[in-house]
């Protein structure tokens, strides 16, 4: 059991991680690119120096970050593939309590974990551009994980439970850490364009939930060969 979890695992989040990836490069990276211009460009610089007190958005002007190219693509493959891996051992963990009957099961699978891991969360946190202006980040990782949580939570009462009851403490749990709010900083400022930002929010939404549907699609059609290859042995 523990191998068929490994190498489900192994190769959904190859997969998903190679085609997050592809997405990112023509899509979302560009994006960023272009942000980076405003965040990096003199007069734009100043005025962010000035206000990052209030902000809450300081950089380190020595901290290293892959060049443009080759090395942003690499960095951002072998980031991907860490938590693609780190997904897809989650849900194949998931089938071995209730195992997909059908390969297209997956897919709904991939939708809770793309609820449960972007939707939700970036209700009060949506995907921001360098330059955006940010709370406290310890703050907006203890709503993040909260979130997920609940959101993760709620869904399994929703979809597993035969009372309404626990259905609706379901939809309750769900709600609370929207009802509670997300941290917001102090002053909200953005140096790139509001189209920009706009377009960096579609792209990043799609594309998490192409990675999603990829990853519990694949998962699902994995460990269903490993289970029916067990069977005919």
């Amino acid at each position: 059991m523990i191998k068929r979890i490994a190498q489900t695992a192994g190769f959904t989040g190859l997969l998903a991680a190679l085609l997050l990836t592809l997405l990112q490069s023509f899509w979302v990276s560009p994006l960023i690119l272009q942000a980076e211009t405003f965040e990096k460009s003199e007069p734009v610089a100043q005025v962010h120096e000035h206000t990052a007190g209030v902000a809450a958005h300081t950089h380190d002007a020595e901290a290293w970050e892959p060049e443009d190219g080759w090395q942003r693509v690499v960095s951002t493959t072998g980031g991907n593939l860490v938590v693609a891996v780190g997904f897809a051992l989650m849900l194949a963990g998931l089938y071995t309590l209730r195992a997909p009957t059908k390969t297209s099961q997956g897919l709904l699978w991939g939708l809770a974990g793309y609820a449960t891991f972007v939707l939700a969360p970036t209700l009060g946190l949506p995907p921001e551009l360098p330059g955006t202006a940010a709370a406290d980040l310890a703050s907006r990782q203890t709503w993040w994980i909260g979130t997920a949580a609940s959101t993760a939570v709620g869904l399994a009462l929703i979809v597993f439970s035969r009372q309404w009851l626990m259905k609706l403490l379901g939809v309750a749990i769900l709600a609370v850490p929207h009802v509670i709010g997300a941290p917001q900083p102090e002053v909200h400022s953005m140096l790139a364009p509001q189209a920009l930002e706009a377009q960096f929010k579609i792209a990043s939404q799609l594309t998490n939930v192409a990675f999603w549907l990829a990853l519990g699609l694949i998962s699902a059609w994995l460990f269903r060969r490993k289970s029916d290859g067990q069977y005919h042995a």
